[in-house]
């Protein structure tokens, strides 16, 4: 099972505002063939996204959807040319987005097992500055993929 794989990293996505970055970025899961229907889980991400804000703070986004429309559970990243607005918790914009793709039949909790996972790590000044600092997609996977993995493995 690959959670996040080179495919799925894009380190200098440009987008205008948040809606574009996540069209993006579910393309990049729709052309990893992680998706069964990219309309109906970009349908998804943006209607989660309507509830509250996935801006956590730090300049991260974490966009997800959970739905039919996902193969496997799947992680992409984005790292931003140019930050943009996202609402975020802190109000500052937004430079790198983990997007997550979940589908409905996981167990229930697998999805926030991932979040966590995620979470705990980005809440590290030195973690963030890792990332914001990577140049190659192997980078990023040896930071996040292995932990991301053993998340949802239990």
């Amino acid at each position: 099972m690959q959670i996040i794989s080179k495919q799925l990293i894009n380190l200098k996505l440009t987008a205008n505002d948040k809606e574009e970055a996540i069209r993006k970025i579910s393309n990049s899961l729709d052309e990893a063939d992680c998706l069964y229907n990219y309309n109906d889980y970009l349908a998804n991400v943006l209607a989660r996204e309507e509830i509250t804000t996935t801006g956590i703070g730090f300049g991260i986004a974490i966009p997800h959807g959970k739905t039919n429309a996902v193969k496997q559970i799947s992680v992409s990243f984005a790292h931003l040319v140019k930050p943009i607005e996202w609402q975020s918790l802190d109000h500052e914009k937004v430079d790198l987005i983990f997007q997550l793709a979940v589908p409905e039949s996981s167990k229930g909790d697998e999805h926030l097992k991932l979040l966590s996972a995620l979470s705990r790590k980005l809440i590290h000044p030195d973690f963030r500055e890792q990332i914001r600092n990577s140049k190659t997609s192997e980078q990023i996977i040896d930071l996040i993929g292995n932990s991301l993995l053993d998340a949802v493995k239990g």
